[in-house]
């Protein structure tokens, strides 16, 4: 169901609560009335759970990503209010008093058609932001045209919902698109680490790997559960780097043990990227009697008519992880399924390969 603006004006003040979801449900009951929206999410890694976030924690998540990003401004709404980065967009437009600007993704996403919608909203006084997520980035810097062209007028470009492809991020910074890396989901009313680090009062920490956070941003809790506590422990892994920003490995869920190895699909995917020739790949973990599970990759070439050797990129795999990490199987397809606000379907992805 998508969330319109008025809907989330009534939300913030109180006067009822969003639902982000089809269907019947039984009313709130206890703690679960305070909240101000129902997000359901995306499942990509198990079975979606209804998140209650109230009124606070998202307003308070809109201003420090306006603190953060220099001050309000007019938004581009290029995402479905189905998820939380959109709904964001909205709360983020109440919050900064400016009626945002709407792209009609019905027929898709098209370069062309961002620009015609961005050319109202940058028309406007102000600073101007919006947000995407990486296919659609990729798409905006792939050639020269209007797409490209508008994007680069916006002050910020939030990144989030899934991993960017390094190629790209690089490619659309020296093109001159001012991309800002966002790390976050539901439970935390969207992105709340930005290129690395937390908004201010929002606190990470890893126990065992594991990324936690905690701060004013978090849910009340999940539908039908107990409220969060002080702490939301994510589903995904984590380290701090050596500059104190913090870089996410990958889900928990989705690492590979093979041979007694452990390997983060995200690094593998990274030296792929990180290769001529490829736009973008997924790794997954395949059955294996010998080894338990062998890593596969699935592989976008730039050029579908001229895929890179796959013996080369499994060799640079190799260098650059390890060659326990060198995937046995390598197949090149056109395109990622996709599932929820972008993010690649890595269930799809392995059952593809048989």
């Amino acid at each position: 169901m998508m969330i319109t603006l008025d809907q989330v004006r009534a939300a913030l003040s109180g006067q009822g609560v969003m639902a982000a979801q089809d269907g019947d449900h039984p009313p709130l009951r206890g703690w679960e009335t305070a909240a101000a929206l129902a997000v359901t999410t995306s499942g990509s890694t198990g079975e979606p759970k209804t998140v209650l976030l109230g009124a606070d924690a998202l307003t308070t998540s809109a201003e420090l990503t306006h603190a953060r990003l220099g001050g309000p401004g007019t938004w581009l709404l290029a995402l479905p209010t189905t998820h939380i980065a959109g709904i964001q967009v909205l709360v983020r437009s109440v919050v900064a008093g400016t009626e945002p600007g709407v792209m009609d993704l019905a027929p898709g996403f098209r370069a062309s058609d961002f620009a015609v919608a961005a050319r109202p909203v940058l028309a406007e006084p102000g600073r101007h932001y919006t947000a995407l997520v990486p296919t659609q980035l990729a798409r905006l810097v792939a050639t020269e045209g209007p797409g490209l062209a508008a994007v680069r007028q916006f002050d910020a470009v939030l990144i989030g919902g899934a991993a960017t492809p390094p190629a790209v991020l690089e490619r659309a910074r020296r093109l001159g698109v001012r991309v800002v890396t966002t790390y976050g989901m539901s439970e935390t009313s969207g992105g709340c680490v930005y290129d690395g680090l937390p908004l201010d009062g929002v606190r990470v920490r890893l126990d065992d790997g594991r990324i936690e956070v905690g701060g004013p941003v978090l849910a009340l809790g999940y539908r039908g559960g107990e409220p969060f506590g002080e702490w939301f422990r994510t589903g995904d892994l984590g380290r701090i780097r050596d500059d104190g920003t913090l870089e996410v490995l990958g889900r928990a869920d989705d690492v590979i043990i093979s041979g007694g190895e452990n390997i983060a699909p995200s690094r593998v995917e990274r030296a792929l990227t990180a290769q001529p020739g490829v736009r973008e790949a997924c790794v997954v973990g395949l059955a294996d009697q010998e080894w338990g599970q062998v890593v596969a990759a699935a592989v976008v070439p730039e050029d579908p008519g001229d895929p890179p050797d796959a013996d080369e990129l499994c060799a640079a795999v190799g260098e650059v992880v390890g060659r326990f990490a060198m995937p046995k199987r390598v197949v090149f397809v056109t395109e990622l399924p996709l599932r929820g606000p972008g993010k690649v379907d890595r269930k799809a992805v392995a059952s593809s390969f048989g």
